[in-house]
C-alpha cells in the first residue's frame, strides 16, 4: 500500500444514532427542569438536614418561650452610656433613678414585648438569658442583633418573650464586656394562677366564620395573608370571643404549599391550639386548594395564625388571632 492511500475510517456509531442520544438526554433535561419548577414552593419549604442541624445547635438548652396567659407587658428600653463610656446602663446611667436598669416582674405565661432602642454612640445587641454572668447562651427567638452583627446607634428592634418557669432572667447586652459595664436588668418570673393557653373552655354556641387566603409575590420574597405588605387587608386580626365556635375558610391563593395553624409562638409551628390545623408540612394545601378547620377558641388572648410550613411566618404569613 502507497504513502497516498488512506484506509476507510470505522464508524463507533453513526449520525443518527447519536442525533438520538442527544435528543433522549434534551427530553430528560427539560423534563426535570419542569418537574423542579412547577414544585418549586415544595422544595422551598422544608430546611435542608444541613439547615436544620445548625438551628437546633443554635437553640438555647435554657427554660424559654412558653404558653401565653393572655397578658401582655409592653417594655420599653434603650441603650446609653456616660460621656466617658465607663458605664453603661438601660434608659438611664443615674443609678438613683427607677428606670435605670428597671426590674420587670411578671408571671409564667405573661407575654413580654421588648421595644429596644439603641441610644448610645456605641454598638449592642440584645438578649435574655438565664446566665448570671457573661453575654450568654441567649434564650432562642429573644436576641435583637448579635455581638457579630450588633445594633448601630440609633437603631431600633422589637422581640417578645414568654417565660415557660419561674425564676429569674436577665436581660443584657449580648455585646462581650457590655454587661459587665453595667447592661443587665432582671426579669422575675413568678409561678401565676392563670390557667394554660390551650385549656379546653365550654363551648358558648356562638359561631363565628373567617376566610383567610395564601398570597405571595411572584419573586418568592413575600409572604401574607390576603394581600401582600403594604397593600390594604393583609394579615387581617382575627378576634373572636372565648368559647366561640371559629370556622376558617383557608384558601391558598399562592403558587407554593402552605399549612393553617393558631399557635400560641409563631417561631414554633408546633404550637398549634385547639385542633386549628388544617394541612402540615408534611402534607400541606397545593396550589389553589381550600378547605375549612373548625375549633372552639380556648382562654383569653393574643395568639397568632401562621402558615405551619417552617420559615413561611418568618417570612410574613404571622397575624394576629385574638380572643376576647
Amino acid at each position: 500500500m502507497s504513502h497516498t492511500e488512506h484506509e476507510d475510517p470505522i464508524l463507533r456509531t453513526s449520525p443518527a444514532r447519536v442525533g438520538k442520544m442527544l435528543a433522549i438526554l434534551l427530553g430528560i433535561m427539560i423534563i426535570g427542569g419542569a418537574i423542579f419548577f412547577l414544585n418549586y414552593g415544595y422544595w422551598n419549604s422544608y430546611l435542608p438536614t444541613a439547615g436544620k442541624i445548625q438551628e437546633s445547635l443554635g437553640k438555647s438548652a435554657a427554660p424559654g418561650q412558653g404558653q401565653v396567659t393572655g397578658k401582655t407587658i409592653n417594655v420599653n428600653l434603650s441603650f446609653v452610656e456616660s460621656p466617658d463610656f465607663k458605664v453603661y446602663a438601660f434608659n438611664t446611667v443615674s443609678l438613683s433613678d427607677p428606670n435605670h436598669n428597671p426590674t420587670i416582674n411578671a408571671n409564667v405565661g405573661d407575654k413580654i414585648e421588648f421595644d429596644v432602642k439603641n441610644a448610645g454612640k456605641s454598638f449592642h445587641a440584645f438578649a435574655i438569658t438565664t446566665s448570671t454572668s457573661g453575654p450568654g447562651p441567649a434564650i432562642d427567638g429573644t436576641t435583637i442583633g448579635t455581638a457579630d452583627d450588633p445594633m448601630k446607634p440609633g437603631s431600633s428592634g422589637k422581640v417578645s418573650f414568654v417565660p415557660s418557669q419561674a425564676g429569674t432572667y436577665y436581660y443584657i447586652c449580648a455585646v462581650p464586656g457590655h454587661r459587665e459595664l453595667g447592661m443587665e436588668g432582671k426579669i422575675i418570673v413568678a409561678a401565676g394562677t392563670a390557667a394554660p393557653s390551650g385549656a379546653a373552655v365550654k363551648p358558648t354556641g356562638n359561631k363565628v366564620e373567617f376566610t383567610v387566603s395564601f398570597v405571595m409575590s411572584a419573586d418568592f420574597k413575600q409572604y401574607a395573608f390576603d394581600a401582600l405588605p403594604g397593600q390594604a387587608g393583609t394579615n387581617p386580626d382575627i378576634k373572636v370571643k372565648s368559647g366561640d365556635t371559629v370556622t376558617i375558610h383557608v384558601k391558598n391563593d399562592s403558587k407554593s404549599f402552605h399549612a393553617f395553624g393558631v399557635v400560641t409562638d409563631p417561631n414554633d409551628p408546633s404550637s398549634v391550639l385547639w385542633d386549628s390545623a388544617f394541612g402540615t408540612p408534611d402534607n400541606p394545601l397545593k396550589p389553589g386548594q381550600s378547605g375549612d378547620v373548625t375549633f372552639v377558641a380556648g382562654a383569653p388572648g393574643t395568639y397568632h395564625y401562621i402558615c405551619t410550613v417552617p420559615g413561611h411566618a418568618a417570612l410574613g404569613m404571622d397575624a394576629k388571632f385574638i380572643v376576647e
